[in-house]
Parts: C-alpha cells; sequence; structure tokens
C-alpha cells in the first residue's frame, strides 16, 4: 500500500516510467480467458498501473519461440514499425508501415498524464513517427525469404487495413477509407486514391487504427473504428460513430454504424459468413479486468461500451449511466485476457501449420500489456473452434516476445495466413514479418 500513497501527479511525472502505481493483478491471464472468465470487483485506479516492457532490439542470432512442431524464421526485416498485413491472392505480402498520427487535442486533453503516458509509449517502442507507406513483400524464388520489396503505397495518412475486391485495392487511413487500381503482379501504386468514405478521426483520433475487411461477395466494406476514450472520460459528444464497426456499401459509399459498444475493435475476420473481431477492452479497474476479447458480431447488436462490460457487468465510472442500454449489452464469445492488447484476427482455414492447428479455429495477435503486473500478451495464439464457437484454452504459436530482464524483443500485432499455409505475423517493435511452419 505504501506505493499508492506516492501516487500523486508530480510523482507520477517523475517515477512512472520506473514504478508506476496501484497494485498487480491477483489472478494468472488464464483466469479472463475463456467464455466465462473470472470478473473480480473491480479496483478503481486513479492513476493507471504502468508497467513498460521497454523495447529492445532482438539479439544477434535470436528469435521468438515456435510451438512444438513448427519453425519460425524472418520473412522480412529492417521494416518501419510494421502494424497490418494482407496477403494478395498471388502471393505478394503487403504490410503497412504506420504509427499514430499528429492528435493535438488528446494532448491538450490528457494535460500532464498524457505526457507521462507519451512517455511510457515511447520507452514500448510506440511513439516513432509514421512511415505513411505500404510496403510490397514479395518471395521470389520459395524459399519463404522476401527477396523483393518495394514501396507500394506512399504518403498515406496513419494507413492499416487493406482489403482487395476485384481490381481494386481499398486501404482505411485514419480518417478515410480510399481505393486505389490495381492489376495482378503491380509493385507499386503511384496515382492518388479515390476517396469513397470520412471515416472517424480529428484531432482526438485516441484509438487511430482503422481495421478493413470485405464481405465474402464483395459488396460490403466492414471498417473497425476505436473508442475516443478509455471510459467515456471526455463526455460522449466525442464519441460520436466511434467504438463501432462500420458498413459501407462498396459501390455507393454509404455507411452504417453495424455494431456499437465495442471499445476499441480491431482484427476482423469472416468464419464461415459470420463476421467476428479481436477487441481491446477498458483499463484502470485492476489488473484482472477487463479482458479483451473476440466475438462474432451481430447486426444492429451492442456491446456494453462504455456503460458495461463482458456484458451487463456495469461500469460505475461513466456518468450519466444508461441502464436501458446495459439491458441490451451482448455477452462477448470468448475473453482473451485482462490488457492483453489482442489486436491481430486470422481465420486458421488454409494453415498448413499441423498438429493442434490443424483443426478449426482462429489465430490472434496479442500485442501485449503496458498496464499490468506480470505482463499479459506479448505472444500469438490459437484458439480452436467447434462450430461455430470458439472451444477450450488456447494454444501457444509464437512466444519469447520478452526478455530476461522484462525488456520487449517484439510485439506481434497483425496475423495472416500466407499463400502456402504459414502465419506469417507482424511484429512493430522488432520490425520484422516473421513466418511460421510446420517443422520439416
Amino acid at each position: 500500500m505504501a506505493v499508492r500513497t506516492l501516487c500523486t501527479p508530480l510523482a507520477v511525472a517523475a517515477a512512472v516510467l520506473l514504478l508506476g502505481c496501484g497494485g498487480g493483478a491477483e489472478l494468472p491471464v488464464s483466469a479472463g480467458i475463456g467464455p466465462n472468465p473470472t470478473l473480480p470487483p473491480p479496483q478503481r485506479e486513479r492513476f493507471p498501473v504502468v508497467k513498460i516492457a521497454p523495447a529492445k532490439p532482438w539479439p544477434e542470432g535470436t528469435r521468438p519461440t515456435a510451438a512444438p512442431g513448427t519453425a519460425v524464421s524472418p520473412f522480412a526485416a529492417d521494416l518501419d514499425h510494421p502494424r497490418w498485413l494482407y496477403v494478395l491472392p498471388n502471393g505478394d505480402v503487403l504490410v503497412a508501415e504506420t504509427n499514430a498520427p499528429e492528435r493535438p487535442l488528446r494532448k491538450d486533453l490528457l494535460g500532464v498524464r498524457g505526457w507521462v503516458m507519451g512517455k511510457v509509449m515511447k520507452r514500448a517502442g510506440a511513439a516513432t513517427p509514421s512511415a505513411n507507406r505500404i510496403t510490397l513483400l514479395r518471395d521470389a524464388d520459395g524459399d519463404g525469404k522476401a527477396e523483393f520489396r518495394s514501396a507500394f503505397i506512399e504518403n498515406l495518412n496513419s494507413p492499416f487495413g487493406m482489403a482487395l475486391v476485384e481490381d481494386a485495392l481499398y486501404v482505411a487511413n485514419t480518417d478515410a477509407l480510399v481505393r486505389f487500381p490495381y492489376r495482378d503482379g503491380d509493385t507499386t501504386i503511384s496515382v492518388p486514391g479515390t476517396p469513397v468514405a470520412a471515416l472517424p478521426g480529428g484531432p482526438l483520433n485516441h484509438h487511430w487504427t482503422k481495421g478493413l475487411v470485405a464481405s465474402p461477395d464483395g459488396a460490403r466494406l466492414y471498417v473497425s473504428v476505436g473508442s475516443n476514450s478509455n471510459a467515456a472520460e471526455h463526455g460522449m459528444a466525442h464519441e460520436d460513430g466511434r467504438a463501432a464497426i462500420w458498413e459501407f456499401d462498396r459501390a455507393s459509399g454509404r455507411g452504417r454504424v453495424f455494431a456499437s459498444g465495442l471499445r476499441n475493435p480491431v482484427g476482423m475476420a469472416w468464419h464461415g459468413g459470420t463476421l467476428w473481431t479481436a477487441v481491446n477492452e477498458r483499463d484502470e479497474l485492476g489488473g484482472d479486468l477487463v479482458p479483451d476479447f473476440m466475438t462474432s458480431v451481430r447486426e444492429a447488436g451492442f456491446y456494453g461500451w462504455p456503460y458495461s462490460y463482458f456484458g451487463q457487468h456495469v461500469d460505475a465510472r461513466v456518468m450519466p449511466p444508461r441502464p436501458d442500454l446495459v439491458a441490451t449489452a451482448i455477452k462477448p464469445d470468448y475473453a482473451l485476457g485482462s490488457h492483453t492488447a489482442s489486436l491481430g484476427l486470422a481465420a486458421a482455414a488454409g494453415n498448413r501449420l499441423g498438429g493442434p492447428f490443424a483443426r478449426d479455429g482462429m489465430f490472434v495477435g496479442q500485442h501485449g500489456s503496458w498496464n499490468r503486473r506480470p505482463p499479459s500478451g506479448y505472444r500469438v495464439i490459437f484458439v480452436p473452434f467447434n462450430g461455430d464457437r470458439p472451444e477450450g484454452m488456447p494454444v501457444d504459436v509464437l512466444t519469447g516476445f520478452l526478455g530476461p530482464e522484462g525488456e520487449a524483443f517484439g510485439r506481434p500485432v497483425g496475423v495472416a495466413v500466407d499463400k502456402a499455409g504459414a502465419l506469417l505475423v507482424a511484429d512493430d517493435v522488432g520490425n520484422v514479418v516473421w513466418r511460421v511452419t510446420a517443422s520439416p
């Protein structure tokens, strides 16, 4: 408890990078995983717990630890904050080298706390300028490494999600959905993108990434939009159109909110004809709350944020309360552990890793916590499915992103299955795209 008494604003500004404030987690990460996670009473934190894994380069000759029966190797290295991946039909791989845009209102609203958090993120390797580029990677000789790379599209605005439909490549910038012409085999696109639809952005833009997937028939585009806050502390006026998945008609560009109450949906993937998403939940309720999750997305569904979490568990911090909305909140399908920052999501269909990964399921890239003691995430997992629902505990695919002294050699983000059935993983701290295959 002595640590809590030191958590004044001046103490936070001086010492949060080293010590942090608040208590640690009392439950194992596994308690917050599955369809019915353990949800202990919330612990109100005056200042967020800070437990940083400082970013350091991978030591020479080292790499993540692959699951038994698999092997991992670098597909491409020396990238600039690679966050998201997209595999083209010809096997070329697109990687979004990107980071947050300028957000002046966020700095103003957060004040000293924002300054502190900026230092935290810089130490964690998350505060580099955005390259604003999509790079094309090509394995020309089939040896599992990208011998060829090119700047595919440049001068974007914090790009993230990508989707190819017929002869058009769609890119979700932080503030707009844009379209580019594409022909099979293209290695660069120099024409300006055509605007399709504006996306919630602006000077606050707290959760800036915009995920993107097309419907199986290509007629609709789905964009994931995160909230402008942790738990609506800036007021709901800043949350218009946010904490939601949007659906756009591809032909007309007309859009609507497809599902809401999702604090920070990032990765999206199809399982059969059902859309799934990975969601980062809220902070500052303790190390064991609130579990991030993956869930099927129901049309017009409301998933609780900010008024409740994991169904109808009320967040008493949010004023005024909305019991009418809480009563309609949908419980997510599967919890992924508290503060794991589960970002990447990819259906396992087509993978050739074998063993436990041969069955139906989803791959999840867990970027890793910055505010939990001990840390959580920092791994890639496989969640098995039985029919249309997750079943059982996840299986580790890649671990070893944290070093022996708690440093982060890497942080996994986007995941994708390539044309040969290997799993690609974007590591935005190691600046590598890793490739996981079945062992020879």
